[in-house]
């Protein structure tokens, strides 16, 4: 048996091996966990009434209910950003909450903050990107049992 032929039966090598990430793939996943945390943090204040939350939307004019949904959706999105079938509709989610906070920022409170938000959008539009397949997936799942159930009617 010659080397090359050897080398090509080798029990070291498994027959199907995983494929490997990309560089750019194992940065998102790291970008989805710590966007998932910046979020989830993010919402607590609102969620639990903290007076620093309820100063900055009193002075933007905004009730508690406001406050209250926004911590919502921000701890809504962070938990759907971990699970893979939904990262993309989470990322494209806060595509839309960034958006608006960088609009608030510029007209309601201190228009240096708006960067940050204009930056997040770049990120969560990479993620939402990157999840294309995912939530193809997931379309594809939510249209087959809307079938299902009107069929079933």
């Amino acid at each position: 048996m010659s080397e090359s032929s050897a080398a090509a039966v080798s029990p070291a090598a498994p027959a199907t091996a995983p494929p490997r990430r990309s560089r750019a793939s194992v940065a998102l996943t790291a970008a989805r966990i710590v966007l998932a945390l910046f979020f989830g943090l993010s919402a607590v204040p609102k969620l639990v009434a903290h007076e620093s939350a309820v100063e900055s939307f009193d002075r933007m004019g905004w009730s508690s209910g406001a406050m209250y949904t926004i911590g919502g959706l921000e701890l809504a999105g962070a938990v759907a950003l971990l699970i893979p079938l939904l990262s993309g509709v989470a990322a494209m989610a806060f595509a839309g909450l960034l958006a608006g906070a960088s609009i608030v920022q510029l007209t309601l409170l201190d228009p240096p903050n708006a960067v940050m938000p204009a930056l997040l959008i770049a990120v969560v539009v990479l993620i939402a990107r990157d999840r294309r397949e995912r939530t193809a997936e997931l379309v594809a799942l939510v249209r087959g049992r809307g079938r299902t159930r009107r069929a079933g009617q």
